[in-house]
């Protein structure tokens, strides 16, 4: 099974996104074999004005047309035969916020899964943003998702969630043997913690990490880092992308990973659980 991730410079339009979406996965339409398609972060929203809850839909309506972007998304999978996980898209919360939802469709168009970002991004960055309040506009999920596809057991993260290594590890021990992460980092950020954060995932989990990147310069004057890539259990990078829109791609070899599993078992010799602590008296 091939694995391609998207790298774009998506813009407020989901219309236009969709597009140009079509576009660069044009190449992998008619192809027999199983096929994995990773999008980033905001692939068909970025920068709407009114905030991220402006273009929120309804979690799997009764009236698929009140859902277009879920619709659209299901639609892409369908047409080009993948296993897609559609980046993040804005699902209505409670609260008037939205969550930034991963979902992943099946070849035939059915939703596998869905994963609401964790950990949101409310930081001040030295560039010409400045101040990110993620917060703002979206409410932070809850509870780990992996879905099962023909390469293997999938797990879910978006962007910020990789400086949080408690969660690849939950999802490294739940049978993750891949996970994706849609992103949009920021320049500054990128270049300097991106490479470092991803294949360290990867290896400390035993795990394919597909990190797929927005890039560039988008409407509301933000700046996205891109350098998409695709890193195997050793930390190796198999694919990369640094700048420009395209697909990224490698073929994701199980036994490979068996291999390095069996030869170095560290998953096996962790000794400390999850939130053990001696305070003393």
């Amino acid at each position: 099974m091939t694995c391609h991730l998207i790298q774009m410079t998506s813009q407020p339009s989901p219309r236009a996104n969709l597009s140009r979406l079509r576009q660069l996965l044009a190449p992998l339409k008619g192809r027999a074999e199983p096929q994995l398609v990773v999008l980033p972060e905001c692939a068909l929203c970025f920068g709407t004005e009114g905030g991220w809850a402006a273009l929120a839909e309804p979690w799997q309506p009764d009236e698929p047309e009140r859902a277009p972007m879920q619709q659209a998304l299901s639609q892409l999978a369908r047409e080009h035969g993948v296993h897609l996980v559609a980046g993040t898209v804005p699902i209505t919360a409670e609260d008037g916020r939205a969550y930034a939802a991963s979902l992943v469709f099946g070849p035939d168009g059915a939703c596998l899964g869905r994963y609401d970002k964790i950990h949101l991004f409310d930081v001040d960055v030295e560039d010409d943003t400045g101040r990110y309040r993620e917060s703002t506009h979206t409410h932070p999920g809850q509870g780990l998702t992996l879905v099962d596809t023909p390469l293997g057991r999938l797990g879910l993260a978006v962007c910020y969630d990789v400086r949080f290594p408690e969660l690849f590890r939950a999802l490294a021990e739940r049978g993750a043997e891949m996970i994706a992460l849609p992103a949009a980092f920021t320049e500054p950020t990128g270049q300097a913690h991106w490479d470092t954060l991803v294949r360290a995932r990867a290896i400390e989990n035993q795990c394919f990490l597909l990190a797929a990147g927005q890039q560039g310069q988008h409407a509301n004057g933000r700046r996205t880092w891109g350098h998409s890539m695709i890193v195997d259990p050793w930390g190796r990078v198999l694919a990369q992308l640094p700048h420009g829109e395209g697909l990224v791609s490698a073929e994701l070899d199980r036994a490979e990973l068996a291999r390095i599993r069996a030869k170095l078992p560290a998953l096996s010799h962790r000794r400390l659980p999850l939130g053990s602590a001696n305070l003393g008296e």
